[in-house]
């Protein structure tokens, strides 16, 4: 098992994430090219999914896409940049992405921005 794969439980394949988001699977790939979402390829089908968590009340997590692309811009993968998400951190009291659906972007991005450097 893969270091994301022992840190996030839920998948969501795409064509679930566009029944979620109640968009076609066309919009969802939007999504993914524009960056407000990110999908690694899992399983033995390879099926590209995303975390569960990413969706939040029938919406993508509002401040994911600012966070994945300081996270981009810092070279990370999608897959390191969905550990880092993931992984707890004892200083926030959880995970980063908690944090983001907890509405604390600002914490988190600083954060995002220090790996840069």
């Amino acid at each position: 098992m893969s270091n994301v794969e022992s840190l996030v439980s839920d998948w969501l394949p795409l064509p679930d994430v566009a029944e979620l988001l109640e968009v076609s699977i066309t919009k969802v790939h939007g999504l993914l090219d524009e960056r407000a979402l990110v999908a690694i390829r899992r399983g033995e089908r390879n099926v590209r999914s995303i975390p569960a968590l990413f969706i939040q009340d029938g919406h993508v997590v509002d401040s994911l896409k600012g966070t994945v692309a300081v996270l981009s811009d810092a070279g990370y993968t999608d897959e390191e940049l969905i550990v880092w998400l993931f992984t707890p951190d004892e200083s926030l009291r959880g995970r980063p992405i908690d944090a983001l659906r907890e509405g604390r972007k600002t914490e988190i991005r600083r954060r995002a921005q220090s790996l840069a450097w």
